[in-house]
């Protein structure tokens, strides 16, 4: 086939997303798309790689991210995704997103994870999507729009109640206007404070927006600990009465962190269910070590139903706000960032509450506003439930801590180095796939996630021989090993030497929006 292109990656092991067998092959780009693929010894490119011992992949897209203010910051502020080979990232998780918000004081925790309120001036998803366009990064983005957001809008900050059904229809209509304007979906955090009082009917009123509009309902569960299997049924139930056009909308009668209406019998009925997604699941605490046999089985179960993935991230501890009453002594925790204490973080909370001669609850409130690393989750949980079929690979990162979990610049390649080419948990073929093909299959994102002629030509090329996580709790940036290249639309974002300074990310606008 004689032609010319931009690019020809030539003679690489070509491992292509959709989980089937690599193959060595070339692989030519013109413009911001694949143009073909296989033996392309009659084309020429105007420039030409030689990737003999590498492989090629699609660039990894990562499935959970709180990169909502990293990407409007410019390329430099991605470096911890691009040097892992990410060239899409999703944010608006937890509940929490930049937009549509505004505000004049400090956001409640975990909404402070994005930053203080001088972050929080993006009005509406048009002005999100606006501001990404004219400040461009070397990332795609993907964007929800978060309850937890919605709800200090709609309740004056007031969040620490059920709402009322005024403040429902606000929520909703906000909604609405944020999946007409691009917004993905509608992600929750029921575990936190701002939205714990939040029933399940009042999800499921705010949510019936994406039964019109079209979108993904993706969750941080009300509880991934004791009451894990309560969380899975209450998260697929607000997924089916979305999908249905529930109007039981009597939330502003019920209160209280467990209401999950679980006693109501209700059930959808005739409508599609609403895809859900569970965010970085797991099963936190010593006593529930080894249940992920239990909530991986209630998920299939309940799947056959519904569609419904999760996302997960290869380490056994989780990362956000510091919360002096959730504190655990079996629990180790290690500090992220203090606003009045910013020379702790990095270090134990025990070892500050003996520094200072008080308990660990009373030094973590000391510490306030804070953030934390939990180490409360087993490892072969967290195996089991990367390996699983509906599992796909996101970091979780928290971008502006100021030493944060090594998640942030570790995660694809230490499943790619350690469970891959260490532990051997899956092929690579396999991990590939839930970094890219299942990722981009399960968000809708058209063009992307898999190499195909025509498809958007994000590429990743590593070494499957060295590439390896190098960040640890102790330090935690420490760029990985192995990633070659990486390309964004057809640009070039990471070469051997580094970032290359090119900003070709786009906002992807909802890919599931209702005609």
């Amino acid at each position: 086939m004689a032609f010319r292109c931009d690019l020809i990656i030539r003679d690489a092991t070509v491992i292509d997303g959709t989980g089937a067998p690599r193959f060595k092959g070339d692989v030519a780009v013109n413009g911001d798309r694949i143009m073909a693929v296989g033996d392309l010894s009659a084309a020429a490119g105007q420039r030409e790689v030689i990737a003999t011992g590498l492989a090629l992949a699609p660039g990894f897209i990562d499935a959970h991210t709180h990169d909502d203010r990293a990407v409007l910051c410019g390329p430099a502020c991605q470096h911890c995704k691009v040097s892992q080979g990410v060239t899409t990232v999703v944010v608006g998780n937890c509940g929490v997103s930049l937009a549509p918000l505004r505000m004049s004081r400090r956001p409640p925790p975990p909404l402070d994870l994005l930053g203080d309120e001088s972050w929080f001036t993006i009005g509406s998803f048009a002005e999100y999507a606006e501001a990404l366009e004219k400040r461009p990064t070397n990332v795609n983005t993907l964007a929800f729009c978060g309850h937890m957001s919605l709800r200090v809008e709609a309740m004056a900050g007031d969040v620490y109640r059920a709402a009322n059904d005024r403040e429902i229809a606000a929520m909703q209509a906000r909604l609405a206007e944020a999946l007409a304007q691009g917004a993905a979906g509608f992600t929750t955090g029921l575990y936190y404070a701002p939205n714990a009082q939040a029933t399940t009917d009042e999800v499921i009123a705010v949510g019936e927006a994406l039964r019109t509009h079209g979108g993904i309902y993706m969750t941080h569960m009300r509880d991934e600990a004791d009451e894990v299997l309560a969380s899975i049924r209450e998260t697929l139930r607000i997924g089916r009465e979305c999908g249905r056009g529930s109007t039981n909308r009597d939330s502003g009668r019920e209160s209280g962190r467990g209401s999950t209406n679980r006693d109501s019998g209700r059930e959808s009925v005739g409508d599609k269910p609403v895809e859900v997604i569970i965010s970085h699941h797991k099963c936190s605490m010593p006593e529930n070590f080894g249940r992920a046999r239990e909530t991986l089985a209630l998920i299939d179960s309940l799947g056959q139903d519904q569609p419904v993935a999760f996302d997960v991230y290869p380490y056994p501890a989780g990362s956000t706000v510091m919360m002096p009453e959730r504190l655990r002594q079996d629990v180790p925790v290690q500090i992220t960032w203090s606003v009045p204490h910013p020379e702790q973080a990095g270090r134990d909370l025990d070892d500050v509450a003996r520094e200072w001669g008080m308990t660990r609850k009373a030094a973590a409130e000391r510490l306030l506003p804070a953030g934390a690393i939990y180490f409360q989750m087993d490892e072969a949980d967290v195996r089991r439930i990367m390996a699983h079929p509906r599992s796909m690979i996101g970091s979780d990162g928290i971008p502006h801590d100021a030493v944060p979990h090594p998640r942030l610049w570790g995660t694809f390649p230490r499943v790619l180095g350690h469970y891959v080419r260490e532990v051997g948990l899956f092929s690579l073929e396999t991990a590939i796939h839930k970094m890219t093909g299942r990722t981009a299959a399960v968000f809708g994102l058209p063009g992307r996630g898999t190499i195909r002629p025509g498809n958007f030509a994000d590429l990743v090329l590593f070494d499957p021989a060295t590439v390896a996580d190098r960040a640890t709790y102790a330090n935690p940036t420490l760029t990985s090993l192995g990633i070659h290249s990486v390309w964004a639309n057809g640009e070039q974002t990471l070469d051997p030497a580094g970032l290359t300074g090119a900003a070709p990310g786009r906002f992807i606008r909802n890919p599931r929006l209702a005609a």
